[in-house]
């Protein structure tokens, strides 16, 4: 159990710093969108791959924090019983959750996702726009990472949640993200 808890605990780290890290896209998203009003309103210049950027800084937002929202329980959630539980009864709810719903759906993004990253990348696919970002193909490839680190993260809450329901809490820190104050 030791190891699990060992590997439990690197995945929530990563997701950590990725979230923390596409925390900052957000920062990089609203300094660019203002730079792109300035040029265009001050200069009538605007530029094609500047503005492009802005798809792929919000891609890595959204995609690349959702691991670390999961760690931190910030995934929307119909809350009208949940808060009011045990926590026993909470990593019911989570291992159920991820079990049910969170496994499968992500399964199925990564079935689909695959070869259409993959296409992307055997072809270096890139910009429709002569003077765009060429590298649509990375783009893409946040979708993969969107799925390995939400499955990643809902391994350590199904692994967190088992630990709780087995009456082992105290070797974890928390269950999907109650992190001890």
């Amino acid at each position: 159990m030791d190891k699990l808890v060992r590997f439990c605990n690197v995945v929530d780290r990563t997701n950590e710093h990725l979230g923390k890290f596409a925390a900052w896209s957000a920062f990089a998203l609203v300094i660019t969108q203002f730079g792109i009003v300035l040029m265009n309103h001050l200069y009538s210049e605007g530029s094609i791959a500047i503005q492009e950027s802005l798809t792929y800084m919000h891609s890595l937002l959204f995609l690349g924090a959702a691991g670390y929202t999961l760690l931190h329980n910030g995934h929307v959630r119909v809350d009208i019983l949940y808060s009011s539980l045990t926590r026993e009864r909470r990593a019911y709810v989570n291992l159920a959750g991820t079990l049910i719903i969170l496994f499968p759906v992500l399964l199925m993004i990564g079935f689909y996702a695959l070869p259409y990253v993959n296409a992307s990348w055997q072809i270096f696919e890139g910009s429709t726009e002569s003077s765009g970002l060429h590298l649509v193909f990375v783009l893409k490839s946040l979708i993969l990472l969107f799925v390995t680190s939400t499955l990643l993260q809902g391994i350590s809450v199904s692994v967190h949640s088992v630990i709780v329901i087995a009456g082992f809490g105290h070797l974890v820190e928390g269950s999907l993200g109650e992190k001890s104050q």
